[in-house]
């Protein structure tokens, strides 16, 4: 960190839908030269996003983004993850912090979904297991994406959950969130637990369908 702020560095957001937009903004916000990854970075929709509120982000290949980056974010559909790291070289990934903001979300039973991936497994395990090299973080996964920076709520700030198995990559992630605004952060132990942060968005999903809106998280109290 420098003055509170992370380190200008060139950061690569696999995924151009609306969770990789809104963390290619964030950190293209916060002074960082930011890639976006599309399996098609000519398309229509992402040439009108990166000419409005992603102005000043590049758009590349899945391969040129994790190439660019020197720190990751995997932000794809969770049940296409394992080929776009592939698509994009798992060597691109070796040695950098990689956050994964995914869900392998099932919708093939309608709404509510349910985890494609569930049990003695994770996507979040599956990414480490793809990229042997690389130093997975699981965080962004419990909390809409309207909330990623700059997260606030009538009942004060909410608790951003990570997990990995590189205590150094938790601390970069842990840098990340605080200069996106995150005040409280807590680490629930290694990579296994993204077994846990996913099921809380399915959780996060089913409060969502009941209230009818979106504008809830969940905050972590004690004491």
């Amino acid at each position: 960190m420098v003055d509170g702020r992370l380190a200008s560095s060139r950061v690569g957001v696999l995924g151009s839908g609306q969770v990789g937009q809104r963390l290619a903004a964030g950190f293209h916000s916060r002074g960082h030269e930011v890639m976006i990854g599309s399996r098609d970075p000519a398309k229509p929709e992402l040439a009108e996003w990166l000419s409005g509120d992603g102005a000043g982000v590049k758009a590349g290949t899945f391969a040129d983004t994790a190439k660019h980056g020197e720190l990751l974010v995997l932000a794809v559909l969770g049940d296409a993850a394992e080929q776009v790291i592939a698509d994009a070289h798992p060597e691109n990934f070796g040695g950098k912090v990689v956050i994964d903001a995914m869900n392998p979300l099932d919708f093939s039973s309608g709404f509510p979904p349910k985890l494609s991936i569930s049990g003695e497994d994770s996507l979040g395990e599956r990414v480490q297991r793809a990229l042997p090299d690389g130093r997975v973080v699981k965080a962004f996964n419990t909390i809409g994406n309207p909330f990623f920076v700059d997260p606030g709520f009538s009942e004060g700030k909410p608790t951003m959950l990570i997990a990995g198995d590189d205590k150094h990559a938790k601390q970069t992630v842990n840098d990340v969130l605080a200069d996106f605004g995150w005040s409280d952060v807590f680490d629930i132990g290694g990579i296994e637990g993204s077994r846990e942060l996913e099921a809380i968005c399915i959780a996060w999903v089913k409060i969502g369908g009941a209230r009818g809106a979106w504008d809830h998280a969940f905050k972590l109290l004690v004491g």
